[in-house]
């Protein structure tokens, strides 16, 4: 197998992710996972689908992740890790899907609106 590359999206972050069989190294923009991500919950979740399939320590993963906040991007990686699983090993799919790793989350932002302070806060009204 060469390497495999997946994309993963979360809220305004992007994130790409590089797989090919290994030791089980991890790289999130040039750094360690634990270092990148120093939050537990966080690295759970990017472990997620690796758990899920039992491929914990089996691939070398290199990820470049933007935008966003660590929550997102650590979302993003997941739904990308979760794609490249599914085309390295089919079979697997149903795992994945059942856990709804495959279920791109695509709630954003609202934006801000003229004439009020945020997008749905208004002034506060006066009637005299």
């Amino acid at each position: 197998m060469a390497q495999i590359n997946k994309i993963g999206r979360r809220k305004t972050s992007t994130a790409r992710v590089y797989v090919k069989p290994g030791s089980g190294a991890f790289l999130v923009n040039g750094k360690q996972m634990e270092v990148y991500f120093p939050v537990l919950a966080h690295q759970m979740t990017i472990n997620f689908p690796f758990q899920q399939t039992d491929n914990v320590g089996k691939f070398d993963v290199k990820v470049t992740v933007r935008g966003g906040g660590v929550t997102g991007q650590a979302e993003a990686i997941a739904l990308g890790l979760a794609r490249v699983i599914d085309s390295v090993q089919p079979e697997m799919h149903s795992v994945l899907k059942s856990h709804g790793l495959f279920t791109r989350d695509s709630r954003m932002v609202e934006r801000k609106k003229y004439g009020q302070p945020k997008a749905r806060k208004r002034f506060q009204f006066s009637k005299r």
